[in-house]
């Protein structure tokens, strides 16, 4: 009887415990779904109020599409090139006693740059010099002989031989003093190599020697300096061939084709000149022809080596219809703007023709004085209606500070804004 006493007291507890533990479990989950509804409602009545709210025109930015004279261009990716450029080696051997300018300096044609040990030549000058005094003064006892020997002879005082002996004496110290003229002039050559100067007027590069070196000669020697002339310059260009035709045309009636060149696409220009050159042959690898401008660089705003963007320009397109870069929207059908009309934004697709700057030349589809949207927010389709948050200028600036407009202009709007929100707010506070 105990036994069963205890089983039964057992199962009891068991009983009480289970039932105890699912009342639990019941309540908890009544109180989460009541509370789940509760924010459910809460939630559903904000959307309400919110959605109240929204609603309206979409603000933009516009500007009107125009016309104005834009050039027709050539593109197109080239280097800066020294017009000359120069190795400068020695012509003879001896010592570098001196540097007479510093690198990088911009030197004349003509100025002096080193001194070489000019002794040796001093003396060898002196020498040939020597030897063509003694020369003259053999030549003219010569010609004094063969001057007393000449009566002498047509009186057949003396024999034909003796006067002809004297005479030959005489030309031969002719030549021989003009024999060593040319030495005295090949040693005073000598001598003035003695000091190197610029052919050229330039730039100087970087010096391989210093003053006590022994220098050598030869063309496998390297060179002392390297000059480089930048006033002018030249800029070598790289053009499809598919518009050699047009740059020969023009090229050829009025040989002054202007060239503008930037450091880079788009950018300010910082030089302009004229084509100067047009290779004689298409690279089949590259499919591109090889032109050249000649630039003044009187400010050396160039610098060899520099890669640098040209424009050619090919002529001047009077009435051109342009709009901003940033009114451009790319499609699945080709490029097109929104244009305003009674206060909708409607699309129309174009054919850009070409971009100089931020200016898009347009040559299909409009006519030069539409109102356009240069600022399109995601929320703006085909129809809808806009109001205007800003002017454009027409620049292709308008991308910049757009965010900043359209947030000052969606903090000011009366349609849908925090105006109605707390006309909602009042209205609802006696119902609580």
């Amino acid at each position: 009887m105990n036994r069963l006493s205890m089983v039964g007291m057992f199962a009891l507890i068991a009983a009480m415990a289970g039932g105890g533990y699912w009342y639990w479990q019941k309540s908890a989950v009544e109180g989460a779904d009541k509370g789940k509804a509760v924010a459910q409602g809460k939630e559903g009545k904000e959307a309400k109020g919110k959605g109240k709210g929204r609603g309206g025109p979409v603000v933009v930015r516009m500007a009107a599409a125009k016309r104005q004279a834009m050039p027709v261009v050539i593109d197109a990716v080239g280097s800066v090139e020294a017009e000359q450029s120069v190795a400068i080696r020695p012509q003879i051997a001896g010592t570098l006693t001196a540097v007479l300018f510093k690198e990088g300096d911009y030197v004349r044609q003509g100025q002096a740059l080193f001194n070489i040990d000019a002794r040796p030549m001093q003396v060898s000058v002196a020498q040939t010099s020597a030897a063509v005094t003694r020369d003259e003064a053999q030549l003219a006892q010569a010609r004094a002989q063969e001057s007393r020997l000449r009566p002498l002879a047509e009186k057949e005082y003396i024999t034909r031989q003796e006067y002809d002996v004297a005479a030959t004496q005489a030309k031969s110290l002719e030549a021989t003093v003009v024999a060593n003229k040319a030495v005295v002039d090949a040693a005073k050559l000598q001598l003035s190599y003695a000091q190197i100067t610029s052919p050229i007027s330039g730039r100087t590069g970087s010096l391989s020697v210093k003053a006590g070196t022994l220098l050598a000669v030869g063309n496998n020697v390297l060179p002392l300096v390297n000059i480089n002339s930048t006033k002018p310059i030249l800029v070598a260009l790289s053009v499809p061939q598919r518009s050699l035709d047009d740059i020969r045309a023009v090229w050829t009636s009025k040989k002054d084709l202007k060239v503008e060149i930037a450091p880079n696409g788009g950018g300010p220009l910082i030089a302009t000149g004229s084509l100067v050159f047009i290779d004689n042959a298409v690279n089949p690898a590259t499919g591109t022809i090889l032109v050249k401008a000649r630039i003044k660089n009187d400010k050396e705003d160039l610098w060899p080596g520099q890669f640098v963007a040209g424009r050619i320009v090919l002529r001047v397109e009077e009435d051109a219809v342009t709009v901003p870069e940033s009114a451009i929207q790319p499609g699945q059908e080709g490029p097109f703007v929104y244009v305003v009309k009674e206060g909708r934004a409607r699309l129309q697709y174009v054919t850009v023709n070409r971009q100089i700057g931020r200016e898009v030349v347009i040559s299909k589809g409009l006519q030069g004085d539409e109102q356009l949207v240069i600022e399109v927010p995601p929320t703006l389709t085909n129809g809808s209606q806009v109001t205007l948050g800003g002017t454009g200028k027409g620049g292709g600036g308008g991308s910049k500070g757009g965010g900043k407009a359209k947030a000052e202009e969606s903090d000011k709007a009366p349609e849908g804004g925090a105006a109605s929100k707390d006309s909602e707010a009042k209205s609802e506070e006696p119902k609580k």
